[in-house]
């Protein structure tokens, strides 16, 4: 009998199978574990490429470059020499003649501002002040030239300003820090009035509302000048702007009584009487006595002669004694004369119609004189008159239907002038026109 134990081969088979079938569940679950992880992972890959493509790179703008060339117009300069170095012949011919309608490239005035904006060295923009309250504005487009007239964007403020006469009204407006501007421009409001010349005396006093400009910043002059107070030889004189109806603005009293008289009460502004209305008088050239039936005013050479009232030329002419004259006809049968002038006002020739203050000529020496002065003299009917003594009418007062609205646009001006100070300053910025630049001393 064989009694080792030899186990039946049959056994190791099924073991090997009973093996193999146990791997194959945990072979199976790992594979789908990993199909699981990469299943996971890979949307977030693919929303990461998704968003990488979301997102575009964006070359860099170029920069604009911007320049603002500013001064003023030199003694000869023209167009062409401010934009020849931007534009053709062609296109400086083609500018002048768009401008002729708006305003004539001729007509550039030595001393008037003028800015010129370029863009990348291109031409954008040009602008000339034609005067303190209007500009020429150039544009180009695809068709030549856009040519307007604008208002010079300013923004205004209105101030009081007070002054008490020492010497003159120039030097009391300047000692209270303002310019001679503000002093002709208050003469001018109370010339029918006060003479600036004779009647002002030391302790005189002025309050002036005023609108004042500033343009980028500074100061630019003056606008209006709303109301004015002025107190000569203890009577006080009051002046409000106001525009009756389809009437133009013009100064009242505080009663709605223009300002406004058939004449002047001197032609000049500023100066003083060199020799008075004498029937004898010992002349400087000849040295015989004879009738001087005139004002002299002594004032330096280009002073400005205003007419003192409306009326026609009659006489713009030289001669020997008078030099160069001017006489002027007025409504009523008056008559003046303005002799010895440098020379003549602008258009001023026989025939010319001319309005009260209006420049007829300029301060001279030319013909039998000594030395630079106006010789005034005024007629009535033909026959000589003081015009030191020529008590002249008012014109017409605001008018019925607008003097409520008058009373009403004068309170919070006496108001002002009253305190001596504005009730608050009040800033009004005129139309602007927005742009970026970089400014080019």
């Amino acid at each position: 009998m064989n009694n080792d134990f030899n186990p039946p081969r049959t056994s190791l088979v099924q073991r090997t199978r009973s093996n193999r079938r146990f791997m194959l569940p945990l072979l199976l679950l790992a594979v789908l574990g990993g199909l699981f992880l990469l299943s996971t992972r890979q949307p977030t890959g693919k929303m990461a490429q998704a968003d990488a493509k979301t997102v575009p790179v964006v070359a860099a703008a170029p920069e604009i470059r911007r320049e603002l060339v500013h001064g003023a117009i030199q003694p000869g300069a023209t167009i062409t020499s401010l934009l020849g170095h931007i534009f053709t012949p062609q296109q400086i011919h083609n500018l002048n003649q768009q401008c002729k309608n708006v305003f004539p490239l001729t007509k550039l005035c030595a001393g008037q501002n003028y800015r010129l904006a370029l863009r990348d060295g291109a031409f954008e923009r040009f602008e000339y002040d034609i005067d303190h309250d209007e500009q020429l504005i150039v544009l180009q487009d695809e068709e030549g030239f856009d040519i307007s007239r604008s208002p010079i964007p300013y923004t205004v403020e209105q101030q009081v300003i007070n002054g008490t006469i020492t010497s003159s009204l120039f030097g009391a407006v300047i000692a209270s820090g303002e310019s001679e501007a503000l002093a002709l421009n208050l003469a001018d409001i109370f010339a029918w009035d006060i003479d600036f010349i004779r009647d002002i005396q030391s302790g005189d006093s002025f309050q002036v509302l005023v609108e004042k400009r500033f343009r980028e910043g500074k100061q630019a002059g003056y606008g209006r000048i709303l109301a004015a107070s002025f107190s000569n030889c203890g009577e006080t004189y009051r002046g409000f702007l106001f525009k009756d109806g389809e009437h133009g603005p013009a100064y009242y009293d505080e009663n709605g009584k223009s300002l406004r008289k058939a004449f002047l009460k001197a032609p000049l502004s500023f100066s003083r009487i060199s020799s008075g209305y004498t029937m004898r008088r010992l002349h400087p050239v000849t040295k015989t006595y004879k009738p001087h039936p005139a004002i002299d005013y002594a004032a330096p050479t280009g002073t400005p002669i205003k007419t003192v009232g409306d009326g026609v030329v009659t006489k713009s002419t030289y001669n020997r004694f008078n030099g160069n004259y001017v006489k002027i006809r007025h409504p009523g049968s008056w008559e003046t004369i303005y002799n010895h002038m440098s020379r003549f006002g602008r258009g001023i020739k026989t025939g010319k119609k001319v309005r009260q203050g209006q420049i007829i000529g300029y301060v001279g020496t030319t013909g039998r004189s000594t030395g630079p002065h106006l010789d005034f003299r005024m007629y009535k009917n033909g026959r000589t008159v003081n015009p030191l003594q020529v008590k002249s009418p008012s014109v017409a007062p605001v008018s019925s239907e607008q003097m409520a609205a008058f009373k009403t646009s004068i309170t919070p001006y006496i108001a002002q002038l009253d305190k001596g100070a504005p009730a608050s300053t009040q800033l009004a910025v005129a139309e602007t026109q927005a742009q970026s630049e970089t400014v080019n001393n």
